[in-house]
């Protein structure tokens, strides 16, 4: 399998589907966002972009249905082994870190419910406050199924005590699915450039419609509530569609979390590498051959 990811406006995707026309490949998604219906401009699917090249786990289910780790871990893995079997290339193509890694690695992940009496006593608690519990119940559990790096908001690190908590109560067989063997490549782009990037392409977005995307999706039934914890894009859109801030105020405070989002991202991918894994860089900037080629030369 071929892995390609980078932070966000890189310029993965592009990648992704020049390499996989070259090599009779199918693409599955890695983006924690991407697999819901109807969320498209502000998830970036662009998906005139893959022409004709199969994608997989884009747009699986409907906007306010719950989606983990766990249900994503299998979901690749069926998908994995369908396209092998039809003697396609599988690329791995996203930048959701933690999902990225999940299935290289076989995380061994076992199903979690949520438990609605320890939500609400944890409601209202401050993230530092959040984590510090997380460390706690990671210690007694001897965990390390979490990074920390992926508890950068309250709703993870609560999510993250539920799987702890209930793990603890209720020891489970883990399920097991093998480490996937991988060539990663990275797309590596300068942060003043990223930044440029990400700021003509939320401008771009807003002119194609993510106000609207946004407005269909309140009007459709999906609770406010939903929108907001699925962040980014549809946090701040939200917040301005039902009048909470200014449009000047939300595209100020979305580009900001765009840029901290992206620098997550690299936190993370740089994370995977002192983990072990090996990642080729490839330059953002050279010419789209050129990058095609470099991945080409990596695989064989």
């Amino acid at each position: 399998m071929i892995t390609i990811l980078g932070p966000t406006a890189s310029g993965k995707t592009s990648l992704a589907v020049e390499v996989a026309k070259r090599v009779n490949g199918e693409i599955i998604s890695a983006d924690s966002r991407q697999v819901y219906r109807r969320m498209d401009i502000g998830t970036g699917k662009d998906l005139c972009e893959y022409g004709d090249v199969p994608y997989h786990l884009i747009d699986i289910l409907e906007p306010g249905t719950k989606y983990n780790l766990f249900q994503y871990q299998q979901d690749f893995y069926d998908v994995y082994q369908d396209v092998l079997k039809r003697g396609k290339y599988p690329i791995l193509c996203g930048g959701t870190g933690l999902y990225i890694e999940a299935v290289l690695k076989g995380y061994h992940l076992s199903p979690v419910p949520q438990n609605p009496v320890l939500r609400a006593q944890l409601e209202g608690k401050f993230l530092d406050e959040l984590t510090q519990m997380l460390v706690m119940l990671k210690a007694e559990n001897h965990s390390n199924m979490h990074n920390t790096t992926d508890v950068d908001s309250c709703q993870r690190a609560i999510r993250a005590i539920e799987i702890e908590t209930y793990n603890k109560e209720h020891p489970l067989p883990k399920r097991e699915l093998p480490p996937v063997d991988s060539v990663i490549i990275g797309v590596s782009i300068d942060r003043d450039l990223r930044r440029e990037k990400i700021t003509h392409r939320l401008k771009a977005r807003l002119e194609e419609g993510m106000v609207d995307e946004v407005k269909a999706l309140l009007d459709s039934g999906i609770p406010k509530e939903d929108l907001l914890y699925y962040g980014l894009e549809y946090k701040f859109v939200t917040e301005y569609v039902t009048g909470d801030c200014s449009y000047q105020e939300m595209f100020k405070r979305l580009e900001i979390a765009i840029h901290q989002f992206a620098k997550r991202q690299m936190t993370w991918f740089r994370g995977m590498e002192r983990r072990g894994f090996h990642i080729h860089w490839i330059d953002a900037t050279l010419p789209m051959a050129e990058k095609v080629e470099q991945v080409i030369h990596q695989i064989e």
